[in-house]
Formats: C-alpha cells, sequence, structure tokens
C-alpha cells in the first residue's frame, strides 16, 4: 500500500493532531514518531537511513496510508519522490512558538533519553539525535537563532519544490476544512483533535516506552 499523504512539517507543528485528524479522515493508519518509539525494528530501520544506508520505504512504511512528523519529515523530498501521487501537508506555526514548544517537549526528551538507562530508550533517543538534532540543525537545535532560521528555510523550500496543486500548507487551528477539501474527502461530524500540549507529549512518550516494555502475550 503506498502512502497517500506526506507531512513535510517538523515535529511540534500540530503534527499529533494531525495524525489524529488524517487516520479519523480515512487514511489510517498514519506514522508518526509514536510508532518509532513502540517498535524497535522501526528504530533499527530509522538509524539505519541516519547512517545513510540505503532505505527500503516500502518496509518502513508498510500498512500505513500516510506519514506525518519525525523522523519521516525529514526525508520529505524521497518520500514525494518515491511516492509521487501522494499529497504533501506542510503543516506550520509561528517559529517563536515553535521552537519554544521544541524546547519544552523534543530536545529535552532526546538529550535526556541518550543517556537514559533503558537500552531501548536510549537507542531511540540516539537516532533522533542523529536523524534531527545533527542533521537538521547542525547540532544547534537549542540555538534559537539557528534553529528558527532553519524552522524557516525549510518551510519555504517545501513550498519552492512542490507543486502548488501537491501541497497544502496547514495550521491546526485552521481545523478541518483545508484537510478535507484538500484530501477530497466528506467533512467529520467530531470536532478537530486537539493532542499537542506538553503534557500531551510527555503523557504520550512515557506510554509509548511502557509499551515497549511489557513483556509479550
Amino acid at each position: 500500500m503506498p502512502l497517500e499523504v506526506i507531512g513535510a512539517g517538523f515535529g511540534r507543528t500540530g503534527t499529533n493532531s494531525l495524525k489524529w485528524a488524517l487516520e479519523e479522515l480515512g487514511f489510517a493508519p498514519c506514522h508518526h514518531m509514536v510508532e518509532v518509539i513502540g517498535n524497535p525494528e522501526q528504530t533499527a530501520l530509522w538509524a539505519a537511513a541516519a547512517r545513510g544506508e540505503a532505505v527500503d520505504w516500502e518496509r518502513i512504511f508498510e500498512g500505513f496510508r500516510a506519514q506525518v512528523d519525525w523522523p519521516g519529515a525529514r526525508y520529505w523530498r524521497e518520500l514525494a519522490a518515491h511516492y509521487p501521487k501522494a499529497k504533501v501537508i506542510l503543516s506550520v506555526r509561528s517559529p517563536e512558538s515553535w521552537h519554544k514548544s521544541v524546547m519544552s517537549t523534543i530536545y529535552p526528551a532526546i538529550m535526556e533519553g541518550c543517556e537514559h538507562e533503558d537500552p531501548a530508550r536510549r537507542q531511540h533517543s540516539r537516532m533522533a539525535y542523529e536523524t534531527i538534532v545533527e542533521q537538521v540543525f547542525d547540532g544547534r537545535m537549542d540555538d534559537p537563532e539557528h534553529a528558527m532560521a532553519v524552522f524557516q528555510r525549510h518551510n519555504e523550500t517545501v513550498k519552492a519544490t512542490i507543486p502548488a496543486d501537491r501541497l497544502l500548507v496547514f495550521e491546526a487551528k485552521e481545523g478541518w476544512a483545508p484537510l478535507y477539501r484538500f484530501l477530497g474527502v466528506p467533512e467529520p461530524a467530531t470536532p478537530y483533535p486537539s493532542r499537542n500540549s506538553s503534557q500531551a507529549f510527555s503523557d504520550l512518550l512515557e506510554s509509548c516506552f511502557a509499551k515497549e516494555g511489557e513483556a509479550p502475550g
């Protein structure tokens, strides 16, 4: 099953809510970092991608209809080329609010996780560090001016690269209308999901690692 929707937006641009929204619109399941956290095989595949090894996108996204968030957003160019019929959604927000959110969620989670006593958490965090902190932000994700410049440059590059009829630039505050119209599906009767608070991020992270550590069966 090829991807039908590619999320090019950075993490903390409403990607968790967007995942739930896409699934409610019929594009389920939607790949998100949460699938990587709870899956050692996924972590290993993305770590290999970060090392520059050949990537089998069909294996990584087997069974998925959509993708949002990191680590997939790191490879938006490759995914757009590999799945030429997929539509692309660039989730955005103000650079200042984005960086503030990153520094209270993703960045500390990665940095603390790199030294965590749990080997699974350590492996995942080191993959995320290489993929996001090093390769996207040149090791300077915690430098506000640098990080916000990278964020803005990324958004402009996506808009300049993906044809307008294939791209939706989307802010979560816009709700359902731009999404269902762009994707050509009916409008849902439920409110647009809201799952992007810092507390929701923390709860989701802990929940995923707890599930990963559970005994089979």
